[in-house]
Parts: C-alpha cells; sequence; structure tokens
C-alpha cells in the first residue's frame, strides 16, 4: 500500500498578512508526517506529528498559536483516532498544554474513556507526566493585543468572528500508512473570544475527526456548532461508503451544511485504496499533502500546486 498524508491548516479568511507563512507550515507538517510513513511508521504516529508540529507553530490556531476566550484564556481541543480498531482519544477545554493531541492519544491508549475535559484532563496531564505550560507561553504578543483591542467585550457573535480576517481555526492531518491503516488528529484553540467552556466540533468524534479502515480517515475545520449539527467527518464518511469518491464525499457534505445550517468549512480525506481531496467552502484553507514523491499544496479555491520531492 502506498502511504499518503493529507493536512489542514485551517479553512477561514486567512489574510494575506499569513499566507505565506500558513502555507509553509502546512508543507513542513505534511512533510514530516511523510518521513514517517516512508519509514514504515503508522498513520497514527504520522498525524500525531504533523498535527504537533503545527501546535508548535504560532502561525496556526493550536497549542502555541491559540487564540483567547472571553477571560482572557486559553481552552484547547484535539482529538486522534485509528481506523483498524477504532480506538479514539481527546481533550476538550486544557489549558497549560502545549501539545494537546499528544495528550489526547494517551486518553486513548492510558485509559478506560475517549474524551477528558478541562480540569480532568489537566489532571490526568500531570498524573502522567505531561508538562505544563504558563498559559501566557503559549499566547503571542499579536494575539493578546489583538484580543485587548477587539475582543475585550463580547459583542459580535462566533459567526460574526468566524467569517472575518481575525478568527482562526483548526489543524489536522489524516493519513494512510503501508500497512492499509488509516488515522485522522485535529486540534484547535477554537475561536476567538468563544464563550468560557465552548467546545466545537474539533474533539467530537465523528463531527471534527473520523478513522474507519472500511471507508477512510477525514479531518474537519470551519464554524464548529455546523460540523456539529451535520456530525461532517461521519457524513463524509457516509457517502463514501456509498460509493463515492474522496471529493465528491467531501464537496457534497459541505454543500449540504451550506445548505441546511449556513455553515462554511473544510474537510482532508484519505480512502483505504489512497484517493484524497482536500476541499473547503470558505475564502482559503492552508492544506498540503505527500503521495508518491509529491508534495501537493494550496491555499485558494481549486488551487493544487506541487513539487517533486525526488
Amino acid at each position: 500500500m502506498k502511504p499518503v498524508i493529507v493536512v489542514h491548516g485551517g479553512a477561514w479568511a486567512i489574510p494575506d498578512t499569513l499566507a505565506e507563512a500558513s502555507v509553509a507550515g502546512v508543507k513542513a507538517a505534511a512533510l514530516a508526517g511523510s518521513v514517517v510513513l516512508n519509514r514504515g511508521g503508522s498513520a497514527l504516529d504520522a498525524v500525531e506529528d504533523a498535527v504537533r508540529m503545527m501546535e508548535d507553530d504560532p502561525v496556526f490556531d493550536a497549542g502555541h498559536g491559540a487564540v483567547l476566550n472571553t477571560d482572557g484564556e486559553v481552552e484547547l481541543d484535539a482529538i486522534i483516532m485509528e481506523g483498524e480498531t477504532l480506538a479514539a482519544g481527546a481533550v476538550s477545554s486544557v489549558r497549560n498544554i502545549a501539545n494537546p493531541v499528544s495528550l489526547a492519544r494517551a486518553v486513548m491508549e492510558k485509559t478506560d474513556h475517549v474524551m477528558l475535559t478541562g480540569r480532568g484532563a489537566n489532571l490526568f496531564a500531570e498524573s502522567i507526566g505531561v508538562p505544563t505550560l504558563p498559559t501566557d507561553a503559549l499566547v503571542t504578543e499579536e494575539e493578546r493585543k489583538e484580543w485587548e483591542h477587539r475582543c475585550k467585550k463580547y459583542i459580535v457573535g462566533v459567526k460574526e468572528l468566524f467569517n472575518s480576517q481575525w478568527g482562526h481555526d483548526t489543524v489536522g492531518a489524516v493519513a494512510l500508512d503501508s500497512f492499509g491503516n488509516v488515522a485522522c488528529a485535529t486540534s484547535t484553540g477554537g475561536i476567538r473570544n468563544k464563550m468560557v467552556g465552548r467546545v466545537g466540533d474539533s474533539p467530537v468524534i465523528g463531527s471534527g475527526g473520523y478513522a474507519d479502515n472500511k471507508t477512510g480517515a477525514v479531518s474537519c475545520t470551519g464554524h464548529g456548532e455546523s460540523i456539529l449539527k451535520v456530525t461532517l467527518a461521519r457524513l463524509i464518511l457516509f457517502h463514501m461508503d456509498q460509493g463515492r469518491t474522496a471529493s465528491e464525499a467531501a464537496n457534497s457534505s459541505l454543500q449540504y451544511m451550506g445548505e441546511r445550517v449556513q455553515g462554511c468549512g473544510g474537510a482532508i480525506v484519505v480512502s483505504p485504496t489512497g484517493d484524497w481531496t482536500a476541499t473547503f467552502t470558505t475564502e482559503r484553507m492552508a492544506w498540503a499533502a505527500v503521495d508518491e514523491n509529491v508534495l501537493y499544496y494550496g491555499l485558494n479555491p481549486k488551487e493544487e500546486l506541487k513539487e517533486s520531492l525526488k
């Protein structure tokens, strides 16, 4: 089986000032994941490494680039899932954790549960020796200034923030390894100025991500409340189970979400045969994929650029 990895850096109105850095970040993450796959590593390891790299990159709203809620605090969500056994782990509303995707994997592998939230997730992190950081260490100076300037008073809703050029979003990865296993991972700091305790789609199985060797793996991004209402990841895989290609399934599901709940978003998908897509209905989505020694990437609608890795 030829390995494939696809990553995204969030579907939203990415401003020109962040465009180049966003594309560079997803390309680096895809390459990091492909290194794991090419040495015979698992899809699960590949998506974790790719997402960790984006969590460490302050251009993205995850980990070190997380946005602030109405109280000026960081609350992080993440999920990871593998398609062979449907094992999954997720965390929500965690603080002081640089790489929530790895904490989600620990929930999957070291507990009898699927999701831990808030204080419980942080207590679990402490119990297994996951290092914590001061909250300020995860917040960029630009984010703090933006929050102080625009967001101190909660005067606009989530959709208005999301549709503006200052509403960041999620990161994610999907992969198929040489053993025929698929996996997904999604991580986010949510949307700027969200209510304290708000959890979007990212850590929710079937919404922010899903992986099943029988149908494929998906990581979603976009307006979280809309994605939750249509269980977007599972909807895409339902269409694939009906015989549609990855691209057809993602396009029809995103179109349905737009028509049914007026929500925009994006998705990356890989099938058990290596068919993949990166699709979105927002203004932009930074994405990249590595497939058979070719690095594919894009930012704008219908844009697909490529570089040979040989």
